[in-house]
């Protein structure tokens, strides 16, 4: 359970180092390597700094997923900006260090109520701005397929994204280049590139 009290402060260089230390062995090992003497010693300090600065390892948890949190909507509102939102979006969201440390993370969370009940805040956030950023790229035009809502693309997009990156992790690529191919001549048409002007 993530402890309601701080004892080292936010901006600590010391603080950064052990979120730091923390989503490398998650990325590198998994979640079930991190532990506050490994995550001490990846990050070149004494372990009672890690409960220092995070009282329980839900602490040390909420923090580095906050902070990924945090950077991937900064990230997402850059490419819902760009000249080509659905595009960018999915390039974004086809990238494997996020995906792997969200499977992490899924992972975690079931055993973790804390982690849990904050990657489900998150995702619930960030899919309202996922139709947000769809429902203006189609500009009220919709898809030309029965039953085809806004919310049934983001999902089966997100589901799709997430499914191909796990399966270049694991090495498997049978279908994949047909599976981009697809998805990127889909995009093409709902979001075609600008004539040279």
């Amino acid at each position: 359970m993530a402890s309601s009290r701080r004892i080292g402060t936010e901006r600590s260089k010391t603080r950064g180092l052990l979120i730091d230390a923390t989503e490398r062995l998650m990325l590198e090992e998994g979640y079930a390597a991190v532990s506050s003497r490994r995550v001490a010693a990846a990050a070149g300090v004494k372990p009672a700094l890690v409960h220092y600065y995070f009282p329980t390892m839900d602490d040390l948890f909420l923090a580095v997923f906050q902070r990924g949190a945090e950077r991937s909507l900064e990230r997402f509102a850059r490419a819902a900006s760009s000249g080509r939102p659905l595009h960018a979006v999915w390039k974004l969201s086809n990238e494997l260090r996020g995906t792997v440390l969200v499977m992490e993370f899924t992972a975690l969370s079931r055993h973790r109520k804390a982690v849990r009940a904050a990657i489900a805040d998150y995702a619930e956030r960030f899919r309202r701005l996922q139709l947000d950023v769809l429902r203006e790229a189609l500009g009220g035009t919709g898809a030309d397929v029965p039953g085809l809502t806004p919310e049934a693309v983001v999902v089966l997009a997100t589901g799709l994204s997430i499914a191909l990156v796990q399966e270049r992790e694991l090495g498997v690529t049978t279908g994949h280049a047909d599976a981009q191919r697809f998805v990127e001549e889909l995009l093409d048409r709902l979001e075609p590139p600008e004539a040279p002007g």
